[in-house]
């Protein structure tokens, strides 16, 4: 056998065996034995972060409506906040359009009417505070106050509700009870100070312990609506809740606040969230 015959066997040898590798590859990687460099590098791709929010005050007015949504200037450093920020707006302002396209004729209510204006409350490398007052009036006799709070972590980018800071049902009893107390005491304050007759008090106390009963169910959807009370350390040294109209009275009452103390609460939050309160001794 000439040398030239060698070099051709090994040369057949060679490019079998490579297309042997080749074919055994293709095979694993379709019973998904094995994976391309490029796979891989896809699969250790980071998360897509929260799309920044385009926040931008609005003012639209027409015949049949006005629209007024302002931002606080620093909302963007927070995109997953400004989102949701703009988010509630949004869907407040669909609400209203909605309304003036469902409208009856020739109402003689005037435009109908949205206001919102965010603040930002607080701001700290561990927790930011965002606020909204606002009101929407879809006809009647008055408006539908909206009223929200956010209580955001930025080291976790995400918002704090009232059913992370405390998930046992037995911490809402305690809560919601403390919260009633606070309730019935003001209300037999402003009767106090109003001098009402002894008949109409009893009926006025009979009335609005309804209200407050139902609008306190032992339940974190009840206390959604809360912003801290800060030291000057920006420890939480109190919740705040803040109940809106309607849920434990009537519209002339009002926006109703109750606030609890830490050395109340902080036997209930969840361990994780404990840090962020002050030590209570």
């Amino acid at each position: 056998m000439t040398s030239l015959s060698r070099l051709s066997r090994r040369a057949l040898i060679l490019v079998a065996s490579v297309l042997a590798c080749l074919l055994l590859g293709a095979c694993q990687d379709r019973d998904g034995a094995s994976r391309t460099p490029a796979a891989t590098a896809a699969s250790r791709q980071p998360i897509p972060s929260t799309p920044r929010a385009q926040l931008k005050d609005e003012l639209e007015t027409t015949s049949d409506h006005i629209i007024g949504i302002s931002y606080p200037t620093g909302l963007a450093r927070y995109p997953g906040l400004a989102a949701e920020a703009q988010r509630y707006a949004t869907q407040a302002r669909q609400q209203v359009l909605d309304a003036v396209k469902q409208r009856p004729p020739k109402a003689g209510d005037g435009p109908y009417e949205l206001s919102l204006e965010f603040k930002l409350k607080h701001e700290s490398p561990t927790m930011v505070v965002l606020a909204v007052d606002g009101s929407a009036y879809t006809g009647g006799a008055h408006g539908t106050p909206l009223i929200q709070r956010w209580v955001w972590l930025p080291p976790r980018n995400r918002r704090l509700t009232a059913a992370d800071l405390f998930p046992q049902p037995s911490s809402w009893e305690r809560i919601a009870g403390d919260v009633r107390t606070q309730l019935h005491a003001e209300l037999e304050q402003r009767l106090d100070a109003d001098k009402v007759a002894p008949g109409e008090r009893a009926a006025a106390i009979k009335s609005a312990s309804a209200l407050i009963e139902g609008g306190t169910e032992p339940d974190p959807s009840d206390f959604a609506v809360f912003e801290p009370v800060l030291d000057g350390d920006g420890k939480i040294m109190a919740l705040r809740f803040i109940v809106p109209p309607y849920q434990v009275g009537t519209y002339a009452d009002g926006m109703r606040t109750v606030e609890l103390p830490a050395a109340r609460l902080v036997q209930d939050v969840a361990p994780a969230y404990r840090p962020l309160f002050e030590a209570t001794g």
